[in-house]
């Protein structure tokens, strides 16, 4: 597994979590940015933001603006989803990717990402 996502699980309304996305293989090389997503129970993926790997740059969907902080440690090669003050539409199980793409403004589309870890599932109980 290239990516792997890690750090979810069961929090109450208004906690935090920090998610975890390992680059195992070095993806992060060869590639311009990593994106996180989410995809809830019968509904399409939609993008939370992403970090261009090369200058820092971040972006956040308007969904997650003020609640969510994306930041990355290039010694462990990991990128991190810090989430505050989740509510309970934050649940779905989230993932991360890398993309080649880049943009001059925003986060690249979600067809644009081609390599994906595996999700790890976030649960926010009312």
């Amino acid at each position: 597994v290239q990516l792997q996502a890690s750090g979810g699980g069961l929090v109450q309304t208004g906690g935090s979590l920090r998610l975890s996305c390992l680059d195992s293989e070095f993806i992060m090389n060869t590639r311009r940015g990593i994106g996180w997503f989410r995809q809830a129970p019968g509904q399409e993926r939609e993008g939370v933001g992403c970090i261009n790997v090369h200058d820092g740059t971040i972006y956040y969907e308007d969904l997650v603006k003020g609640r969510f902080t994306i930041s990355r440690d290039a010694a462990k090669n990991t990128v991190y989803l810090q989430m505050n003050g989740l509510k309970p539409e934050d649940t779905a199980g989230y993932y991360c990717a890398a993309t080649a793409v880049y943009t001059t403004y925003g986060c690249p589309l979600i067809r644009e990402y081609d390599v994906w870890g595996q999700g790890t599932l976030v649960t926010v109980s009312s």
